[in-house]
């Protein structure tokens, strides 16, 4: 039995952890890469295998760093299963899709012949038939707690780890020479005290665990507070007349910032007439799914969705699905709330909102996510003035708020309960900066702790 490593490795993005076992070979996540990383080349680059050997891949969510490299894996071979919760294969679709169509506008504009050239358009990374071809790989769907085999002695087992809507822990037994060993893979981990989603379930034990580690060096504030700063955030601003510019993940953070949005309105924290754009087709389209799958829903939001009382709904929201419809947000000058991605602002709507917004000291740019090092959110949080957004260089005069307790990620506190939980021998650390890593490790004491580099392989 072997072990290797992929991707999110000493780093947040583009998770791909590699088990070979009896003659088969079990792939947990195939991300993209995002943030610092020379994107064109590291996601393009060698997978460090095979993907034509790959038998299954076993996807712990559908966030675009977990799912992003599936159609590219296809493109290149791969003719096993993908097994996922059916939220998460439904959640991939929207984002595998979409990652592909902005391939091939990116890749389309680029590379335009010039005029009076005979030049040819670049090839994208992968293309949407390449996303679609994918998708037939979905065969089986995985249920919380019921292990499914895949092949004579080995099964897998998928554990609610409260992330994102179908997000999962991943409970791996291979057998080999009449040897069963349960390795543990953690996927990402979510915040206990998230108001829209379960908490994660308790693990499994296990012998090998694989635990992401991006929050592994500090606490979160508490949920109460960050929902108070977000609040006073949001009436200061409208009330100078500005703008609330929030960079937002599709999956997950945009609904529950829609959750406690309303929660503000009904309590009277905020007010009912303000206008909220939620400015990203692909969040709409998950917002939707979520009424699919309420038994990953806190009770409170569940009932709501029973009775027809959609707990995402505000009386002032807009859905922008159009690029029109974007676009004429320029021309909004004050009294909004604005969401968009990309979360780490490394694309999408949101750069163009910044771009017209951040020069303005009356709006204010709210993050309540990680941001990877490297990314645009990260310059602007670290306090990098100007910022080069688009083509120009921006001054930053807007307030800048950083409210980490909404992130969906455990905190070091909840990680080291959960690893307590499995009773692992040996650990890896993956899905991390090397300094939270470092911390993280510190604290797990003496035991066998690795944190691996890319490509690097081990024996189990």
């Amino acid at each position: 039995m072997r072990l290797s490593f992929h991707g999110a490795d000493r780093d947040v993005t583009g998770s791909c952890h590699l088990v070979e076992c009896a003659g088969r070979r079990f792939l947990i996540d195939c991300g993209l890469y995002q943030g610092s990383r020379a994107l064109a080349d590291e996601n393009a680059g060698d997978f460090g295998f095979d993907p034509a050997s790959v038998d299954f891949v076993l996807l712990t969510h559908a966030h675009l760093d977990h799912c992003g490299r599936l159609p590219l894996l296809t493109k290149r071979g791969f003719r096993g299963e993908i097994i996922a919760t059916v939220a998460t294969g439904e959640l991939a679709r929207l984002v595998m899709l979409d990652v592909a169509r902005l391939q091939e506008e990116e890749h389309s504009s680029t590379h335009r012949p010039r005029h009076g050239t005979d030049n040819k358009p670049g090839e994208p990374l992968f293309t949407v038939a390449d996303a679609l071809e994918c998708l037939k790989a979905f065969k089986r769907s995985a249920r919380y707690g019921e292990a499914i085999d895949l092949a004579p002695g080995t099964h897998a087992t998928f554990v609610d780890a409260g992330h994102i809507l179908g997000s999962a822990s991943i409970l791996l037994e291979p057998e080999e020479a009449g040897r069963t060993l349960r390795v543990l893979f953690s996927g990402d981990l979510g915040n206990a005290a998230d108001p829209l989603l379960l908490a994660p379930g308790p693990p499994p034990r296990a012998d090998v665990v694989v635990v992401e580690t991006t929050y592994g060096d500090r606490p979160h504030k508490p949920m109460d507070a960050s929902i108070d700063e977000l609040y006073g955030a949001i009436s200061d601003t409208l009330s100078r007349g500005g703008n609330v510019i929030i960079p937002t993940f599709a999956l997950e953070r945009a609904q529950e910032l829609l959750f406690v949005l309303r929660q503000g309105i009904e309590k009277d924290r905020l007010m009912a007439s303000m206008q909220v754009f939620l400015d990203s087709p692909m969040a709409i389209s998950a917002t939707e799914i979520f009424a699919r799958h309420l038994e990953s829903l806190q009770p409170e939001a569940a009932q709501l969705f029973r009775q027809d009382r959609d707990p995402l709904a505000l009386p002032g929201l807009h859905f922008t699905r159009e690029r029109a419809e974007s676009v004429a947000l320029n021309n909004v000058r004050g009294g909004a709330i604005i969401m968009a991605g990309a979360g780490m602002a490394t694309g999408g709507r949101v750069r163009h909102h910044l771009k017209h917004n951040i020069w303005r000291e009356e709006c204010s740019v709210l993050f309540v996510g990680f941001a990877a090092k490297g990314t645009l959110a990260r310059q602007i949080i670290d306090g990098q003035n100007p910022v080069h957004i688009l083509g120009e260089d921006i001054p930053v005069r807007a307030k800048i708020h950083t409210i980490n307790g909404f992130s969906a990620h455990a905190d070091q506190a909840e990680l080291l309960k959960w690893h307590e939980h499995t009773g692992a021998a040996r650990t890896f650390l993956t899905h991390g900066e090397a300094d939270a890593m470092r911390a993280f490790a510190s604290r797990l004491g003496k035991k066998d702790v690795q944190m691996p580099a890319l490509n690097q392989s081990f024996d189990l």
